[in-house]
Order: C-alpha cells, then sequence, then structure tokens
C-alpha cells in the first residue's frame, strides 16, 4: 500500500516521552532515539473501543508516505458500559489484531513507533492487567493517553483539511466509546495563519456505548431521537459558551461514522478512501442519507459493502451523535475525513525528528 500525505497545517509538535517505553516493549529505539531527516520507517498504532488502526509510513519531503496499514474491528469495549471491565472475548480479539500490527512493525522494520489506546482503556476496571497481558503476549506496550492527547492528535491529523479559504472549523471524532468536539480557527489578523485549537471538550459516548443503551439493530424514529437528545444534553454546555460566531467555519468530522455515511451518499460500490477522504457534504446530503439509513432494516444495513456487517448496529447511534453535533453547530458543510489519530502521531514524530521539510 502506497499513499503520499501531505501536510500544509503548521500546528506545532507535542512531546511524548512514553513512545520510548512503547517502543521498548518490541525491543526498538523509540522516542530517545533521533532519525536523520528523511530517513527512518515510523509506525502509529491506535486501539480504540471499537478498532484496532495502525499506520506504517516513511517522511517524504513535507509528508509521508504510507508503506503499510492494517484495521480490523474488535469491539475493546463491548459490554463496558453494564460490567465495567473488558471481557476476556475482547481481549482475546484484540490480543490477536495486536499480534497481526507487531508482526508488521517488526517485518517493516518501524524503529519509531507510538503505540497508544483510548477510551476503553480510560474506563474499565481490568485495563492495567489487560496492558500487561498484551504485552506480554506480543511485546506491545500500550499507552493510554487523556482525552485531551487524543483531541489534540485528531487535530494534528485532520487539520490540513480545513479549508484554507475559510476561518476555521469545528471537529469532532466519533469514537467506539467517546466523542471530542474541538474547535479550530485561524487568526484573522494574521497572514496565512495556522489554525490554532480554541477550546475542546469530550462526552463518554461513542458509537458502542449508545448502541448498547438504547439498540442498534432495530432502530425506530422514536429510540433515534432519544439517542440524539441524549447526546445534545452532553453537548450543549460546549455549544453554549463556544457555539457562537460561526462565519466562515464548517463542520470536519473523522470517524467511522462519517465516512460510512459520504460511501453511502456516494452510492459506492465498494468503500474506497480515494473518493472519501476531504469530500464535501452539504446538509441536504447528510439529512437525506441519515433518512435512508433509518428507512433500512438492519440486514440491508449489513448487506451494504460501505457499512457491511461489522458496523450494520452500530451506524445510526453514530448518526444520532453527528446529528446532535449539527443541531449544536448549524454549520453548512462537513468535510470528511479518513485519517485522525495515527496521522496525528506520525507527523508529530516526524516534526520532532525533523523529518519533515516544511517543519524544521
Amino acid at each position: 500500500m502506497n499513499d503520499d500525505t501531505r501536510l500544509h497545517d503548521g500546528l506545532g509538535p507535542r512531546e511524548s516521552p512514553q513512545e520510548s517505553a512503547a517502543a521498548a516493549g518490541l525491543g526498538l529505539p523509540g522516542a530517545g532515539h533521533s532519525l536523520a531527516a528523511g530517513a527512518g520507517v515510523y509506525a502509529a498504532l491506535d486501539l480504540g473501543t471499537n478498532n484496532c488502526r495502525l499506520l506504517i509510513a516513511c517522511p517524504v519531503g513535507d509528508g509521508f508516505r504510507v508503506v503499510d496499514s492494517f484495521s480490523r474491528i474488535i469491539r475493546l469495549g463491548e459490554g463496558i458500559s453494564s460490567t465495567g471491565s473488558i471481557s476476556e472475548a475482547a481481549i482475546e480479539r484484540a490480543i490477536a489484531a495486536l499480534s497481526i500490527c507487531r508482526d508488521k512493525i517488526q517485518a517493516r522494520k518501524a524503529k519509531r513507533l507510538r503505540l497508544i489506546a483510548t477510551e476503553a482503556c480510560r474506563a474499565a476496571s481490568n485495563a492495567e492487567g489487560f496492558q500487561d497481558r498484551v504485552t506480554a503476549e506480543t511485546g506491545i506496550r500500550l499507552e493510554v493517553i487523556d482525552r485531551e492527547t487524543e483531541a489534540s492528535l485528531a487535530v494534528l491529523g485532520c487539520s490540513p483539511l480545513i479549508d484554507q479559504s475559510g476561518r476555521g472549523a469545528i471537529l469532532f471524532d466519533i469514537g467506539g466509546g467517546s466523542t471530542e468536539l474541538v474547535r479550530i480557527e485561524r487568526d484573522p489578523n494574521e497572514q496565512d495563519a495556522a489554525p490554532r485549537i480554541k477550546a475542546w471538550m469530550s462526552i463518554p459516548l461513542g458509537v458502542v456505548t449508545l448502541a448498547e443503551h438504547f439498540g442498534g439493530k432495530d432502530v425506530t424514529p422514536q429510540s433515534y431521537a432519544q439517542m440524539v437528545q441524549e447526546v445534545a444534553k452532553h453537548v450543549a454546555p460546549f455549544a453554549a459558551e463556544h457555539g457562537g460566531d460561526l462565519g466562515d467555519m464548517h463542520l470536519l468530522g473523522t470517524s467511522g461514522t462519517v465516512t460510512t455515511l459520504a460511501g453511502v451518499h456516494l452510492n459506492l460500490a465498494r468503500y474506497d478512501r480515494r473518493r472519501i477522504d476531504g469530500v464535501w457534504m452539504n446538509n441536504a446530503d447528510i439529512s437525506a442519507t441519515i433518512a435512508r439509513l433509518l428507512g433500512m432494516t438492519y440486514q440491508e444495513r449489513a448487506d451494504n459493502n460501505c457499512i457491511s456487517i461489522e458496523r450494520a448496529d452500530l451506524v445510526l447511534a453514530g448518526c444520532a451523535i453527528l446529528d446532535a453535533i449539527r443541531n449544536a453547530f448549524p454549520l453548512p458543510r462537513l468535510r470528511v475525513a479518513d485519517r485522525g489519530l495515527r496521522e496525528g502521531m506520525l507527523v508529530e514524530m516526524m516534526r520532532e525528528d525533523g523529518a519533515l521539510s516544511g517543519c524544521r
């Protein structure tokens, strides 16, 4: 797999001393071992509540080229909202996926790593034991990041998609167990100003937790409205404080929800990242596509190649989160990002090493 990513956002790097420990678990040098500019292989792993994702890349000019990747839905957070702990079945699914990631990292001889875990490992009572078992069975030492770091990495990964002619964006990242919202703006008094984080929030609701509570397979207009209302209660305080003066701004969404929505909107026979990443949707497009999904049965959603059985019981929960955000921030356009935390981690590490030509 080869995929070039260019960077034009100008956001500054963030310290991450945990990278050394993460890399040490695989017997490889970590953050303390800088690489010559343009050299080396970097790996970024994101173990989320729903997905396990890996991106391996090499710096090229002012961006990077992806040389390998992996993504699998593992539902690590399945049942945590009711039991408080990660189940044995979920642990086994995670370890199977992480073992593949380890093999890819070693095969590509990646020397600079960041291996993170998010909401499921923040919330579960047995998270520490899970991390120890992952290290023992795969050699991977996970770094459990806080919500602010998660929001910052999402911004770093997605900010190149902010409209260059606009003032900024309301970025959202709908995860399995949490959702992050960030207001990003450029300084209007500064020419060619880089976008900066003005405010952020994280709510403890994602597609897995919402679908488990309200039901994800047989969603009625009534249960859908209840999901929207539940999310709206969490979003309202942030919107009240930071939802004013939205001129020349747009929504910027990164998640399986928005990429799936875009794929269905475009009537793709199968999901194609090249056609999704960066695509614009207006309010009418979004509303029509959500209405279309609400009109489908669970089986019809499962049979759609852009949704599949893996997301068929989660996609409407994600749409409910999106609708709550749209209601709170009534912007006319949404830009879809098939990028996020992994890209943010890669950019951060490469910048720290001076490996990007435009970022030294």
